[in-house]
């Protein structure tokens, strides 16, 4: 039997929650949503020319992993990281961390994790747990997304480590090696919060930020009539779940920016940012109400042209939403530079 003392949080996402999660237990106290906000999670992106579960690829947050880098690196944290090519390997120095008493993040395939309820597992390779224990053949892992602690077998957890396809963790492990006494928060979340509007409103590709919201609506309205019915429904179906259940995606993480921003906007004394939290809390309601016409429309079979551009309105209006309240964030930066 192997245990260290760690604390679960249940928390909105697995990669920022374990984060935080991992910077609690070295005595770094910063909430899930300010963890996410010095990453700069949010972010858009459309990549039509992709094809992922074979449909084109879109995005509501950033690739995973990146959240933690960019964290780490704002706030002074030493990350350790490894990916294996041997799952004996991999194993051995998970046990040998466990052993020592260091709680050990772990990426996985949620298809092999069996706690998870049978209609919640699919073929997603990005969720982050924390492994802290070992009791028999058993690993004890905190999972945000549950509300207490699970249990997973040795076999399952080492299957999740090394399951194949986009996002392959292959083994990936990583602890926190050094945390400072003092960070400069300051510093981290104007850093977060400067890349986050560059990315959303200037790189000039037509498939992130904004300009890849606008572009993914107009092809969206055209997909019946390009694609079919059958295609539309499947490439609509995985727009909704790519947002509302691949890490919290678009409304889930617009209301955690949310809460950032109203963190930030303490910390900085800049009361435009507190008006801004409330703009993108509407506009993470407005995402998930897209997401309901758009189920509400694969439920009924609906792939009629007037549907399909009545949903490409929605994110239109979205992303005139997110632009507006981007932008006066960018000025709030600039005037208190």
């Amino acid at each position: 039997m192997t245990t260290t003392v760690f604390q679960h949080h249940h928390a909105a996402h697995c990669e920022s929650g374990a984060f935080a999660a991992l910077l609690r237990h070295r005595g770094l106290a910063l909430s899930e949503a300010m963890v996410f906000g010095i990453g700069s999670g949010l972010f858009f992106l459309w990549f039509p020319f992709i094809k992922l579960y074979g449909a084109p690829l879109v995005a509501w947050r950033d690739a995973p992993n990146t959240i933690i880098a960019r964290g780490a690196k704002r706030l002074g944290v030493r990350i350790e990281k490894q990916r294996f090519r041997d799952e004996d390997t991999a194993m051995r120095e998970l046990d040998s961390a466990l052993a020592s008493g260091v709680p050990v993040g772990l990426q996985t395939g949620v298809f092999w994790l069996p706690y998870f309820p049978r209609d919640m597992r699919f073929q997603f390779n990005g969720h982050h747990v924390i492994a802290y224990g070992r009791v028999d053949n058993d690993y004890l892992l905190s999972d945000t997304v549950f509300e207490a602690p699970v249990r997973c077998a040795a076999e399952d957890l080492r299957r999740a480590r090394f399951s194949r396809g986009p996002l392959a963790p292959r083994g990936l492990a990583y602890q926190i090696s050094h945390a400072p006494m003092e960070v400069d928060l300051v510093k981290a979340v104007r850093a977060g919060l400067t890349m986050t509007v560059s990315r959303m409103l200037r790189i000039p590709v037509g498939w992130i930020g904004i300009r890849g919201m606008r572009n993914m609506a107009t092809a969206l309205a055209g997909w019946p009539q390009r694609a079919g019915a059958e295609k539309a429904r499947h490439w609509l179906a995985n727009a909704i779940r790519m947002q509302e259940e691949i890490g919290t995606g678009g409304g889930g993480f617009r209301l955690m920016y949310a809460a950032f921003l109203e963190e930030a906007a303490e910390l900085l004394t800049l009361p435009a940012l507190r008006d801004v939290s409330d703009q993108f809390a509407a506009i993470g309601d407005g995402w998930r109400e897209f997401a309901v016409a758009g189920a509400q429309a694969i439920k009924a079979g609906d792939t009629s042209s007037a549907t399909f551009a009545s949903l490409a309105d929605r994110i239109r209006a979205r992303a005139d939403e997110e632009e507006r309240a981007l932008r006066t964030i960018d000025r709030a930066l600039r005037t208190s530079a």
